[in-house]
C-alpha cells in the first residue's frame, strides 16, 4: 500500500509556492498536484509550483518575499540557496482598508479579574518592583531583592505576586539627551507607573547621566508611600543602602497586601503581540490566530500592541492601508525609513534577520518573515503608532516602535502600557516578562509536544485541519482572560521573568 502523499498547502491563490506540512523525500509527487520533488524538503520550507526565471519574483501570501537568484523548476526546494532579499518599492496607501469595527454591546463585554490602583489604571499583577537608574546600582538593587524575597516574609502577604528588581547595563557613558536618553527616559516611567506595580523602590549610584531627579521632574513623578528612591552615594554605601532598601520594600508589604482582585471589563487589558523563532509554520497557525484573538480583544474595547518594526518591513504597506488616517500612516513610514537609515549608518541590512533557527525552520527571507509576523495584528483598523515606550493613549489596533529582538520589544511594550503578552513561537522560546504574565503559543504539534511544560496553547492543529483559525482564536482570548485574572501561565510557573528586562539601547557609548 502507498503511503499517502506529503501534504502541502498554498496560502494564496496566485503564490507560485506551496508550503510543506509534512517532510517531502525526493521524487514524492506533492499531495492534489502533478508535481514531484527534485530533493528532499523539510516541514515549513517552500517548494515552487511553476517555473521562476532568474531575478523574478516569488511570492507566498500574495506578496513578493524574495527573488530567484537562479532558474527555479516545479518541485524544486526554495530557500537561501536560490531565493533572496532585494529592496524593492512597496504602495504606501493610506487607509483604503479601513472597516467599521463591530464592538460588542456594553451589556455583552467580558471581564476580568483585576487589579483596579487608586489613580483608575487597571493591573493584572500585584508586584513591588525595585528600579535602577544606572548599571553601577544594579548588583544593590537584586541584593535588597533577594533578601525580601529568601526572608520568608512575603509568605504572610498572599496577594503580593512578588518583589523582583529590573535591572539594565545602561544609565551612564551615554549623553544626556537625544534618542537613547529618551528611550531609557520613557522605559523607566513606563515601568515607575506600571499598573501592575503595587509599589516601586528605584535605586541610583548618585553621579550617573540618568539622574532619578531628572526623571521624576520630566514625567512628574513624586516620593510617597508607593513611589520610594534611593541613592548609593547619599545612603553612604551598599550595605547601609541595602538596609534601607529592605526596609523600604517592608513598609510597603501592608498595602500592597491589601489590594484585592474585581471585576473589570476586558477592554482595560492592553496587550503585547510578539512572535520570536519563528518557522514557516508561524503565518498560517498561531500569528493568524493571534491575530483573531486581538480583533476579538479590540472588539471588547481592548487594546493590541504589534511592534517588531524591522519584523514588519515587506509587510508595512499592508498595515498602512489599516490606519485611520493619513498622519498615523505615515508615522509608520516613517519609522521604516529610520530603520533603513539605521541599518544604513551601522552597515547593517534590513535582512539581517531572520535568524539561522528562522531559516531551520523554513524561513528565508526577511520579507517572508514580516509577512507572517503581521499577521498577529488581526484585521481591525490601526489607530495610532508610538515611539518605543511611549504611553499608548488610544484604543484598539496600535504599533509601537522597536527592534526585533524579543526581550528589547517587549520591555518596551510593557513600558507603553501592556499589562498583559502573548508570544508565538515556532521553534520553542522560553522566557517571561515580569511584572506582565506571558503566554506563550506554539506553532507546530511536534514543537510543543516536545516542550509542552514551556508552551501555553497548541496551534499546530490549524495545520492539521482539525480546528479554524477563528477557533483558536476565541480559545486564546479565553485562556488570556483567565490567566490576567489571576491564573500562572507556564513561563510563570517555571519562575521566569526576572532577567528579560531589556531597554533599547541606541546610541554611542562613551
Amino acid at each position: 500500500m502507498n503511503a499517502a502523499p506529503p501534504r502541502i498547502v498554498r496560502l494564496a491563490p496566485i503564490d507560485n509556492v506551496v508550503m510543506a506540512i509534512d517532510p517531502v523525500a525526493g521524487g514524492q509527487t506533492l499531495e492534489n498536484m502533478a508535481i514531484k520533488a527534485s530533493g528532499d524538503i523539510p516541514a515549513g520550507h517552500k517548494i515552487a509550483t511553476a517555473e521562476i526565471p532568474i531575478g523574478e519574483e516569488i511570492t507566498k501570501f500574495a506578496q513578493t518575499i524574495g527573488f530567484a537568484t537562479r532558474a527555479i523548476h516545479p518541485g524544486d526546494h526554495i530557500h537561501s540557496h536560490n531565493c533572496e532579499f532585494q529592496m524593492f518599492e512597496r504602495d504606501y496607501q493610506f487607509g483604503t482598508n479601513v472597516r467599521e469595527t463591530k464592538y460588542v454591546p456594553k451589556s455583552e463585554q467580558r471581564t476580568f479579574d483585576g487589579y483596579r490602583r487608586a489613580d483608575g489604571r487597571c493591573g493584572t499583577r500585584n508586584y513591588i518592583g525595585i528600579l535602577t537608574s544606572v548599571n553601577c546600582s544594579a548588583t544593590v538593587a537584586k541584593m535588597i531583592c533577594e533578601e525580601i524575597n529568601t526572608s520568608g516574609i512575603l509568605k504572610d502577604y498572599p496577594n503580593i505576586d512578588g518583589v523582583s528588581a529590573f535591572v539594565h547595563g545602561t544609565g551612564c557613558g551615554m549623553a544626556g539627551d537625544g534618542d537613547g536618553w529618551g528611550i531609557l527616559q520613557r522605559t523607566q516611567w513606563g515601568y515607575a507607573r506600571h499598573a501592575n506595580f503595587a509599589s516601586i523602590l528605584m535605586v541610583g549610584l548618585g553621579c550617573e547621566v540618568n539622574q532619578i531627579p531628572f526623571l521624576m521632574d520630566a514625567y512628574g513623578l513624586e516620593e510617597n508611600k508607593t513611589f520610594q528612591t534611593l541613592v548609593i552615594q547619599e545612603e553612604g554605601g551598599t550595605r547601609k543602602t541595602i538596609a534601607a532598601g529592605v526596609e523600604r520594600i517592608k513598609a510597603m508589604l501592608e498595602d500592597a497586601n491589601n489590594v484585592k482582585r474585581e471585576p473589570i471589563p476586558v477592554s482595560e487589558l492592553t496587550l503585547a503581540l510578539q512572535c520570536g523563532g519563528s518557522d514557516g509554520y508561524s503565518g498560517m497557525t498561531a500569528n493568524p490566530a493571534l491575530g483573531a484573538a486581538a480583533d476579538l480583544l479590540v472588539r471588547h474595547g481592548g487594546t493590541a500592541i504589534l511592534s517588531e518594526t524591522p519584523e514588519i518591513y515587506g509587510a508595512e504597506h499592508l498595515l498602512t492601508r489599516r490606519a485611520i488616517n493619513d498622519k498615523v500612516g505615515q508615522k509608520l513610514v516613517d519609522r521604516i525609513r529610520w530603520w533603513e537609515d539605521y541599518a544604513e549608518r551601522t552597515n547593517g541590512s534590513m535582512d539581517n534577520n531572520p535568524s539561522p533557527g528562522n531559516k531551520a525552520g523554513g524561513l528565508t527571507t526577511i520579507l517572508e518573515k514580516s509577512l507572517g509576523a503581521a499577521a498577529k495584528g488581526g484585521t481591525t483598523n490601526l489607530t495610532g503608532v508610538f515611539k518605543y515606550a511611549e504611553k499608548i493613549n488610544t484604543k484598539g489596533f496600535v504599533f509601537m516602535d522597536s527592534p526585533g529582538y524579543d526581550p528589547a520589544s517587549i520591555t518596551g511594550q510593557v513600558a507603553s502600557g501592556a499589562n498583559l503578552v502573548c508570544f508565538t513561537t515556532g521553534r520553542g522560546s522560553a522566557f517571561g516578562f515580569k511584572p506582565a504574565p506571558s503566554v506563550k503559543l506554539a506553532t507546530n504539534t511536534i514543537m510543543y509536544n516536545k516542550m509542552s511544560e514551556d508552551m501555553d496553547i497548541n496551534c499546530g492543529p490549524i495545520a492539521d485541519g482539525e480546528v479554524s483559525v477563528e477557533e483558536k482564536g476565541q480559545e486564546i482570548f479565553d485562556y488570556l482572560i483567565e490567566i490576567a485574572s489571576g491564573r500562572q501561565s507556564k513561563s510563570e510557573e517555571l519562575g521566569y521573568g526576572d532577567n528579560e528586562f531589556v531597554p533599547w539601547l541606541v546610541g554611542a557609548v562613551m
